[in-house]
């Protein structure tokens, strides 16, 4: 934790950009009746019954001190898509010396994947890119990622999307409309709140940790 807070309190530096990446599912959704026409000074109104149609996933990267996001829609969410991810993610820091990546523990999230999709020279290159911060485990909340996916939920993908292209389509949108006005997050949570916050877990850790 104390890696994560310490990384997002530094300074901007374009040779260390600082990104945040995850994953997150998105269930496919169908009328089966079609909704009413939407009428000035009334709710959209659509009828209970709806269709599902399987599921998709959205790969997501943002960079919070600069507002760059960058967004992928995939069917599944395996390491091959991880690996062709981060290849592309690679390419849009052709400048930076380190790319700062903050993840979560999944299996699929290690530089094996690389290995396991692109020719072992390709591989180690793109291995050298990145610099990894792994979230504790149970403290996905620690990845500035999840306040983005927060707000693609409430404000894209909070009504009825039947197919895959759709959806990469309305969440294309979104990211250029963040990114157009600039949407940056501003993270308070520091070392020291932690300290102050969470002081019954650092005494657990070490019971000198009563004197902070």
């Amino acid at each position: 934790m104390e890696d994560l807070l310490w990384l997002y309190a530094q300074d901007y530096d374009a040779r260390y950009p600082v990104v945040c990446f995850d994953e997150r599912p998105c269930f496919l959704i169908g009328d089966v009746v079609s909704p009413l026409p939407v009428e000035e000074g009334r709710v959209k109104r659509e009828h209970y019954l709806y269709s599902k149609h399987g599921s998709c996933c959205l790969l997501a990267a943002i960079e919070p001190l600069t507002s760059k996001r960058v967004f992928r829609m995939e069917a599944r969410r395996t390491k091959k898509e991880y690996a062709s991810f981060l290849r592309d993610l690679a390419q849009e820091y052709p400048q930076a010396h380190k790319i700062r990546l903050v993840q979560d523990n999944l299996n699929t999230h290690g530089l094996g994947a690389l290995y396991d999709f692109f020719p072992a020279a390709q591989a180690r290159a793109l291995a050298q890119r990145f610099e990894f911060y792994f979230t504790p485990k149970g403290a996905s909340w620690l990845n500035m990622i999840e306040i983005e996916f927060s707000a693609v939920s409430r404000l894209c993908l909070n009504r009825r999307i039947p197919c895959m292209a759709e959806m990469a389509q309305e969440v294309e949108a979104f990211r250029v409309s963040r990114e157009k006005q600039g949407i940056k997050i501003n993270w308070q949570f520091s070392i020291q709140t932690a300290r102050t916050k969470l002081a019954r877990h650092y005494h657990k850790v070490n019971p000198q940790n009563s004197k902070m």
